[in-house]
């Protein structure tokens, strides 16, 4: 219920209902469900990992009658964990034409398929013997995380009024957060990290599947969806009473049904459309830099380097992973405190903050750790450098890219804006986990100085491209794009040109303005 946090607050500061218990139900069920096994599947072969290779060693000494080499060894664990974003990468090729045909929440009920025959693989594969039923389940459950990463923003997008747009739409980012720390608490020693318990870590990922096959059948469809391309007005209608909390949506339904009549000869854009259309090339340009900065600022190469910074600083190897766990919390009290701030300060602030924090906690954790040898108090700031980094992560680059790529398109271009922002994070995803050991042995420490620059290339192109979103129609964002070097905040809507404000604005988000 903590997620709820943000929505509370945002609902506190207008003083009036801008949310229903169906919209909060719908974001919950749809975040457990989806994000929150993209962040579980993240953290869980962590504290299995020696186990899982043992596994490994001893299904191939039964089945060639000698042990395998230690290359082979890690070759097969480098492809455990790195095909999960092959997997992921395959889910958003597919996740385009997932909802244009099924719906954003069939989408996302359908893939709950992938996460269960995912954790049957993995847990059964102990008892089978059969190693490559945990391969082949990592990757099943990568394209569980690709679809989901896609479907589940759209989905929320979709369905929230823009008051609230970006506070709902940080419950990904948060639950993501959620995941990575329940996979480190259920990995302890005194749960499930054992020899004998690991595949029940797998088999756990059922639960958030089951809850949300569960739940979601009882909420409606995007109302956007329903209208503007299934043409069901009824079921429209139904789903903004449910998802607004009134009966009168007649203001609603006129507002997508003049989008309609402006779609009648629009068609949902492919990828290689919205590639082409030049009104669109610095909306593009700014999802595809800020989901490259989300995996390549290098948050995994923090994740590889916490055991021995807390080695460095004194701990002994049977607390650090209680330790660890104060990063998880760390990311969760980050995230819930992005989304009370995304709305009053927007997300141009908090990106760039985030990044320019991250960058200069990177700067000063590589002077620590080279100079840890000449004063034993580096060492302690080298632990309080890790959990700013992770906080000053999930404060801003954590959540925002998606909310992002939801806000920037209009209903016909977003399946495919999705797409391409969904290829773009995995693809560095795998870049990440496929380069970084061979940066960590080439540069050792001084490997931070290159996602520092990364951080600092993130945040000056985004200063000087993105405006703000924030309570914005898709209209006003393009016309901050049109005047790049202007704030948002300064441009008067008397300089718009009538004729190109209406058929944007049509094309954007609902705004709901009930009082």
């Amino acid at each position: 219920m903590a997620s709820l946090v943000p929505l509370i607050a945002a609902r506190r500061q207008r003083g009036r209902n801008d949310w229903s218990i169906s919209l909060i139900t719908a974001s919950l069920a749809g975040a457990f469900g989806s994000s929150f096994l993209y962040g579980y599947n993240l953290s869980v072969v962590n504290a299995p990992t020696v186990y899982i290779k043992k596994f490994y060693n001893e299904t191939w000494e039964r089945r060639y009658n000698q042990s395998i080499t230690e290359q082979s060894l890690t070759l097969l664990w480098t492809l455990s964990v790195s095909i999960f974003a092959i997997g992921g990468l395959v889910g958003a090729l597919i996740v385009t034409p997932a909802v244009k045909y099924f719906g954003r929440k069939q989408t996302l009920l359908l893939n709950n398929t992938f996460a269960i025959v995912a954790a049957s693989l993995m847990a059964f594969s102990q008892l089978a013997g059969v190693l490559e039923m945990v391969i082949l389940g990592r990757f099943i459950m990568g394209i569980d995380g690709g679809i989901s990463l896609s479907a589940l923003p759209m989905y929320l997008s979709e369905i929230s009024p823009k008051q609230i747009r970006g506070s709902l739409g940080q419950i990904t980012a948060i639950f993501i957060c959620i995941g990575v720390f329940s996979g480190q608490i259920l990995g302890l020693p005194e749960l499930f990290g054992q020899e004998s318990l690991w595949p029940y870590l797998f088999a756990m990922i059922i639960v958030p599947s089951v809850l949300q096959i569960g739940v979601l059948p009882f909420l409606p469809e995007s109302p956007r969806f329903l209208l503007l391309e299934k043409n069901d007005t009824k079921a429209a209608e139904k789903a903004f009473q449910k998802f607004l909390g009134k009966s009168d949506v007649s203001h609603e339904i006129e507002e997508v049904l003049e989008e309609r009549q402006v779609q009648r000869n629009i068609q949902v854009a492919s990828v290689f459309q919205l590639l082409c259309d030049n009104t669109k090339q610095r909306q593009i340009l700014n999802v595809v830099v800020t989901m490259a900065c989300y995996q390549l600022c290098g948050l995994n190469a923090i994740w590889f380097y916490t055991n021995d910074i807390f080695k460095g600083a004194g701990l002994s190897p049977e607390l650090i992973p209680y330790v660890t766990l104060s990063t998880g919390a760390v990311e969760i009290l980050a995230a819930l405190f992005s989304g009370l701030l995304i709305e009053r300060v927007g997300r141009r602030p908090l990106l760039i903050g985030g990044f320019g924090l991250m960058f200069f906690f990177f700067i000063i954790l590589t002077l620590c750790m080279s100079l840890q040898d000449q004063a034993v108090w580096l060492r302690y700031l080298s632990v309080v450098c890790i959990l700013a980094i992770i906080a000053s992560f999930c404060i801003g680059p954590g959540g925002i890219p998606f909310i992002l790529t939801a806000e920037l398109f209009p209903q016909s271009q977003r399946p495919a804006a999705f797409m391409i922002a969904g290829i773009i994070n995995w693809l560095c995803n795998f870049i990440v986990g496929l380069l970084f050991p061979f940066i960590q042995e080439g540069l050792q420490t001084y490997c931070f100085l290159v996602f520092a620059a990364i951080c600092l290339v993130g945040a000056t192109f985004l200063f000087c491209a993105l405006p703000e979103t924030k309570k914005k129609t898709l209209a006003e964002i393009n016309q901050a794009f049109a005047k790049k070097k202007m704030p948002l905040e300064t441009q008067e809507m008397g300089h718009f040109d009538p004729k190109e404000k209406s058929s944007e604005l049509q094309e954007s988000n609902f705004s709901f303005t009930g009082k």
